[in-house]
C-alpha cells in the first residue's frame, strides 16, 4: 500500500508552509494502529494541505493516496478520512449551501490558470523562501489570482472526484458513520449526479432502526437533492423529526417556488432554532440550513420566515447565530450599507424589528465566552455597529448613527 508515494518529488511541491516533503510520512501515518500517531498526522495535514480550507499544489497529489487508504478496509478512522477528502474537494460547505459546488463556473474561471501556476516560483529556484509563492500571487492581477487559485482548487477537486465510484460503494458499508460521510461528500460532485442521485435515494430508503440510520437517511436525502433528485413525498410525514427536516429541505431545494406547504411548515418549525445533530451539512446546524432554504423561496412565506428568525436569534450563538442573522440581514437590508446618519425611526419596519431583537440578544454576539469577531464584522458590512451596546443606544435613540 502507498508504494508510489516515493515516486513523487514532494520537495518540489508546496503547501501552506512551503515545500511539501513532510506529506508522505503524514499520509503513511494515517494508517498507523497508534491513535496518537494517526491523530497527529490528521492535524498536520489539515494544517498544511487544507490550511483553513485553502488548497495547494501538494493537495492534489495527496488525494489519490488518501483514496487508496480509503479503499482499504483495514485502515482505521475511514469516516475521518472521507471528511478530509470533502474539505479538500470544496473547502467549507458554508461557502456553497444551499447549492452544490458550482463546478461549471469554477472551470470557466480557471481558464488560463495552468500557465499562471506554471510560472510560480518553485522550491528549487535560486533564492526561494517560504514567502516566495505568497509574493508571486500577491503581485498578480485580480483576474490572474482567480485563475491561479481556481486552477489549483480544480486540480484537487478532480483528484478527489476520481473517488466518486468508491464513495458510492461506501453507501453500502456496514459502518453508518462511513455511509453518512460518503453521502455528504457525493453531494459536491454535480457532474456525477445521474449516477449518484439514485444511489443516494436508495441509501436513504433503509430502515430507520437507530439514530445513526436516521442520520444516514437525512444526509443522503439532502445530498440527493443538491444533485437535483427529489425525495418521496411521504417522507414529509415520517415519524422521525430529523427525517422530516431532511425531506423538507430536499423537497424545497428541488421544487423551489412550488414547494408544498407541508415542507414549508416543517422548515419554519426548524428555522427559529433547534439543537444541532450529527448531520454533516453546516456542521449539524439544521436550523441554519432550513433558514437558508426558506430564504430561497418566493415571497409567499416571507413574513412567516422573518418572524421565525426573530424568534430564533435570541436563542443562538457562534456560527449558528452568524448563519441565522446573515439570512435576516440579507432580507431586511437588501441594499446595504445603511446610510450614515440615518435615524432608527427612518428604517423600514422589518429593519427596526431586526435591530431591536439584535440589541437585546447578547448571546447572538458571542462565540463561547468571547465576543465573536466575525459577527461584528458582518454587522459592520451592513453599515451597522459591530458593538451591541452602541447598537442598543441607536435603537433607543441615544445616538443617531447606526455605525460603529
Amino acid at each position: 500500500m502507498l508504494e508510489r508515494l516515493d515516486d513523487i518529488d514532494w520537495s518540489l511541491l508546496t503547501h501552506a508552509y512551503g515545500p511539501a516533503d513532510d506529506v508522505p510520512d503524514q499520509i503513511r501515518n494515517l494508517a498507523s494502529p497508534d491513535d496518537e500517531i494517526r491523530i497527529g498526522a490528521y492535524q498536520e495535514l489539515y494544517a498544511s494541505i487544507v490550511h483553513q480550507g485553502s488548497r495547494y499544489e501538494a493537495t492534489a497529489y495527496a488525494a489519490p493516496f488518501l483514496l487508496e487508504l480509503l479503499a482499504d478496509e483495514s485502515v482505521p478512522d475511514r469516516p475521518v478520512l472521507v471528511e478530509m477528502l470533502a474539505v479538500m474537494a470544496v473547502g467549507g460547505d458554508e461557502a456553497w449551501l444551499p447549492d452544490t459546488f458550482p463546478v461549471a463556473l469554477m472551470r470557466e474561471q480557471a481558464r488560463g490558470g495552468e500557465a499562471v501556476r506554471a510560472a510560480a516560483p518553485k522550491p528549487n529556484d535560486p533564492g526561494y523562501d517560504d514567502e516566495s509563492s505568497y509574493r508571486y500571487v500577491e503581485a498578480l492581477s485580480d483576474e490572474d489570482q482567480t485563475r491561479y487559485h481556481r486552477h489549483i482548487e480544480l486540480a484537487v477537486y478532480d483528484a478527489v472526484r476520481a473517488g466518486v465510484p468508491l464513495l458510492r460503494g461506501l453507501l453500502h458499508d456496514p459502518d453508518p458513520a462511513l455511509r453518512i460521510r460518503a453521502a455528504y461528500t457525493l453531494a459536491w460532485f454535480p457532474e456525477d449526479a445521474a449516477d449518484s442521485g439514485p444511489a443516494l435515494l436508495a441509501a436513504a430508503a433503509g430502515a430507520q432502526e437507530s439514530p445513526e440510520q436516521v442520520r444516514v437517511t437525512a444526509t443522503a436525502l439532502v445530498a440527493a437533492s443538491l444533485l437535483g433528485h427529489r425525495p418521496a413525498e411521504d417522507l414529509l410525514a415520517a415519524p422521525d423529526r430529523v427525517t422530516r427536516w431532511a425531506a423538507a429541505v430536499a423537497t424545497a431545494l428541488v421544487d423551489g417556488e412550488q414547494t408544498p406547504d407541508a415542507a414549508v411548515t416543517e422548515l419554519l418549525g426548524w428555522a427559529s432554532g433547534a439543537p444541532r445533530d450529527q448531520v454533516p451539512f453546516l456542521d449539524g446546524n439544521l436550523a441554519g440550513l432550513a433558514g437558508l432554504v426558506l430564504e430561497r423561496l418566493d415571497g409567499r412565506h416571507a413574513d412567516r420566515v422573518f418572524a421565525a428568525w426573530l424568534r430564533g436569534i435570541p436563542t443562538v450563538s457562534g456560527n449558528d447565530a452568524l448563519t441565522m442573522v446573515a439570512s435576516a440581514l440579507r432580507v431586511a437590508f437588501p441594499e446595504p450599507p445603511v446610510p450614515a446618519g440615518l435615524a432608527y425611526a427612518h428604517l423600514t419596519e422589518d429593519q427596526r424589528r431586526l435591530l431591536a431583537v439584535l440589541a437585546r440578544s447578547p448571546r447572538a454576539w458571542m462565540l463561547g465566552q468571547h465576543r465573536f469577531g466575525n459577527f461584528s464584522l458582518m454587522m459592520s458590512d451592513y453599515g451597522l455597529s459591530g458593538n451591541r451596546d452602541r447598537l442598543r443606544a441607536y435603537v433607543n435613540g441615544a445616538v443617531r448613527s447606526a455605525r460603529t
